[in-house]
């Protein structure tokens, strides 16, 4: 079992190494271990049905509406509406435009479902903009891609999805409903970080406008706000299931940005659908590799000598779920969300059960501690967006990072040790 693991561990890493891209490593190094206690055409048979099975469940058709739907937002004109609506709430504020690309990054993130677009998206307003009054490009850099995690929280989020798939079981609806109060924290200690750095460095305020400008800017937000009322609340009310309201999703994009909004093109749209196809086909590629290796795991019963280990290295649950959150940190700056979630999932979650942690409180804790590694070098993908549209390098933002990452951390800490920011939400509404 050990030399399995062994193997299965040295040549996934040593393949990443190499710059193979993850889904091919997964695979490879889950035939190679494979191959260590099965002959060649059964584990090829094995490996393959896997795969397919991975992807075979109706959940995941959710998946590729809420990336077209979120693909369709971004070229909607949704962030610039949004940015002038934070820009109106909150902008007169101490730090009042690093407080807008704080709300602006977490409001695009939860409703296109993706930090890197959320980054793109406003960080390519937003930076410059910071950086004409007199803002740090470096810390306008940093905190647009620490803000932009916050969307992997907040619902609509496909890697909530894909945890409710790996658990075995969770309840979409109420992880969807557990993800706001953590994801609201982030926002708010990131805001709290940007109000002290710009006293500190003597940061403009925005001047106060007119409460009919605030109430118009409001206004032209709001139906780009909807999306999210609309998913939740008719995943919430049994209305529809979260595949359903995926659709309902795309269906309210195109007539917000084709027809309202009028910002998307009938001739982009084509170019739209190959780019989600494109994005769905990588993540299922992903879904499929990580089921077959999640398979390999237990088939070698390595889920379970791991949890043995840990609860036999202390009895103390503070102990235990403070390494296994270093662990999903360190992980979390060199893995994709995706992967890691379909891995990790089945070792750590049993783990968790063990010291009383809910399947549902478990998933918040890992999806936040995956989104801290987007933002996390060397690898954190959000980090290379923003450096690319801030033109800085990944080690210039690594300084104004530190205070950001600190507190995201500390956010991590309470959402662990105490259920209640998971759980509170899901309950009210009796989703747990």
């Amino acid at each position: 079992m050990e030399y399995s693991g062994l193997v299965l561990i040295v040549v996934f890493f040593f393949l990443l190494a190499l710059n193979v891209p993850i889904s091919f490593s997964i695979g490879v190094a889950t035939v190679a271990t494979m191959l260590l206690s099965i002959d060649f055409i059964p584990a090829a048979t094995t490996i393959a049905q896997r795969l397919a099975g991975g992807i075979n469940t109706f959940a995941l058709l959710a998946i590729p509406f809420f990336v077209l739907s979120g693909l369709i937002m971004g070229q909607g004109g949704i962030a610039k509406r949004l940015i002038e609506c934070a820009m109106a709430l909150i902008g007169m504020f101490p730090g009042g435009l690093a407080l807008v690309n704080v709300m602006s990054c977490t409001l695009f993130g939860a409703i296109s479902g993706s930090a890197v677009a959320a980054t793109s998206a406003i960080g390519s307003f937003m930076i410059p903009q910071m950086e004409k009054k007199g803002y740090d490009k470096n810390f306008s850099a940093a905190l647009t891609g620490a803000a932009a995690t916050t969307g992997m929280l907040i619902p609509p989020s496909n890697i909530l999805i894909i945890y409710a798939i790996a658990s075995g079981g969770v309840s979409i609806a109420a992880l969807f409903v557990a993800g706001y109060l953590p994801g609201i924290l982030v926002g708010l200690s990131l805001m709290f970080v940007c109000s002290i750095y710009a006293k500190i460095k003597g940061y403009p305020t925005e001047p106060r406008l007119p409460l009919a400008i605030v109430l118009n800017k409001v206004v032209a937000a709001l139906p780009s706000l909807l999306l999210i009322f609309i998913v939740i609340g008719g995943i919430i009310s049994g209305v529809f299931t979260a595949t359903e309201a995926g659709a309902i999703a795309v269906i309210y994009s195109l007539i917000l940005s084709v027809v309202i909004y009028k910002e998307v093109s009938l001739p982009q749209l084509p170019k739209i659908l190959l780019k989600s196809s494109e994005t769905t086909a990588i993540v299922m590629l992903l879904i499929g590799a990580s089921s077959a290796m999640s398979w390999i795991l237990s088939y070698e019963n390595i889920p379970q000598a791991i949890s043995e280990t840990l609860l036999m290295l202390s009895e103390n649950p503070f102990l235990i779920l403070l390494i296994i959150n270093i662990t999903l940190l360190v992980i979390g700056a060199f893995m994709d969300m995706t992967p890691a979630v379909l891995i990790f999932t089945p070792i750590f979650l049993p783990v968790a059960q063990a010291l009383g942690m809910s399947p549902l409180h478990f998933g918040i804790m890992i999806v936040l501690n995956l989104s801290i590694g987007l933002c996390s070098p060397p690898v954190g993908s959000v980090l290379f967006v923003a450096c690319a549209v801030a033109k800085t390098s990944i080690e210039k933002i690594i300084r104004p990072l530190i205070p950001l990452y600190v507190a995201m951390f500390l956010v991590l800490m309470l959402v662990t040790y105490v259920p209640a920011i998971s759980e509170f939400l899901p309950s009210v509404f009796g989703l747990y």
